[in-house]
């Protein structure tokens, strides 16, 4: 049972994986939310560009049907004249293909941000072997995509039909209708058809993008030994990170300790706290610094090498408490602690004065 829980996928996946997989080109990503962008945008190019757009190609074609007696068309010219009837087209087109072409662009950088993924284009055998792709055709993604599939076109021609159906009884007064108002009257159905489609389809890209998100953390969960390995391949292993940490602590003491015997004094709580400090007299700028410090084993340790080398030994509770909490080996004593470390000090030059 033990064994099982190890093998199962129960943590979500660390950033590191994420980085990796999306360096892959392995992130959440919808289609459905480009294909929705791409109307969206066309809807609002067209609704800016199109009238003027509809102007330019019935001029086109007017003054072609006008002048259509004076072309000349052979073998030489016709190649030229398509070529010039196909960049006129372009040029009318170009603004509203680039505005659709900033809107998938920008689906793209929501979904992904900025990301250039040369693994993604790499060639790989397994992505024409035969095996592979019959388990992609007959995978549960293809038949979650072929389920969309089909409920969109349900969608698409449900709407349609509605649209057609509340537009019939208006039918009958086409016939009394200007030409101009005849294809007025089929493009309002037909945007009111558009956009009736594109909000069907925007809300289906949202509810797909939010399923490839979910599906695709799922995927990426990984098990707890899997976790550690790669703490351990990318941080080290923490049993030796821990043994490292150790000696240098243990070195760095043992520097702490040799540092005792040129201490001027040791302050103590008297049993549980020790520090010790070292003052210049010959340096009028100097401040006392702290050479030595520790608590419990430690302090003991520092009185008992105080003892041994003749460093004077004196009891200040509070003193060799805030000492202890505010600062740290090598620090100078700040001008807070100056009253209270002076009159230690001048109990210790009267001792050697004294002795």
């Amino acid at each position: 049972m033990a064994e099982q829980d190890k093998g199962q996928k129960t943590e979500k996946a660390t950033p590191r994986k994420i980085k990796e997989a999306r360096k892959e080109g392995n992130y959440a990503k919808s289609t459905d939310i480009n294909s929705a962008a791409v109307l969206i945008f066309g809807i609002i190019a067209l609704s800016f560009i199109g009238s003027g757009l509809l102007s330019s190609i019935s001029g086109i074609f007017r003054s072609t049907y006008n002048s259509i007696h004076l072309i000349n068309v052979n073998l030489e010219n016709y190649p030229s004249q398509v070529v010039s009837g196909f960049s006129s087209f372009f040029l009318m087109l170009f603004p509203i293909l680039f505005i659709v072409m900033i809107g998938g662009l920008i689906a793209n950088f929501g979904q992904a941000g900025f990301l250039i993924s040369s693994k993604a284009i790499e060639p790989k055998l397994s992505k024409i072997s035969p095996i592979k792709g019959l388990t992609r055709i007959f995978s549960s993604k293809s038949i979650v995509e072929l389920i969309k599939g089909i409920l969109k076109v349900f969608i698409v021609g449900g709407i349609a039909s509605l649209v057609i159906l509340t537009t019939v009884n208006s039918l009958d007064n086409l016939i009394i209708l200007l030409p101009n108002s005849i294809v007025s009257f089929f493009g309002q159905v037909m945007v009111k058809m558009t956009l009736q489609i594109t909000i069907a389809l925007s809300i289906m890209a949202f509810a797909d993008y939010a399923w490839q998100r979910f599906d695709h953390q799922k995927k990426l969960m990984m098990t707890k030994q899997e976790v550690k390995d790669e703490q351990k391949r990318y941080e080290g292993n923490p049993e030796i990170k821990s043994r490292i940490k150790s000696v240098q602590q243990s070195l760095s003491r043992n520097r702490m300790i040799q540092e005792v015997p040129e201490a001027t004094v040791v302050v103590t709580n008297p049993t549980h706290i020790a520090v010790a400090l070292k003052y210049d007299q010959g340096s009028k700028d100097s401040a006392p610094k702290i050479v030595a410090m520790g608590q419990r084993k430690i302090a003991q340790r520092i009185r008992e090498v105080a003892t041994e080398a003749g460093v004077p030994i004196i009891e200040n509770k509070p003193l060799a408490r805030n000492l202890f909490k505010s600062l740290k080996v090598g620090m100078e004593i700040p001008a807070v602690f100056y009253q209270a470390v002076a009159e230690i000090l001048a109990k210790v030059f009267m001792m050697k004065k004294n002795r």
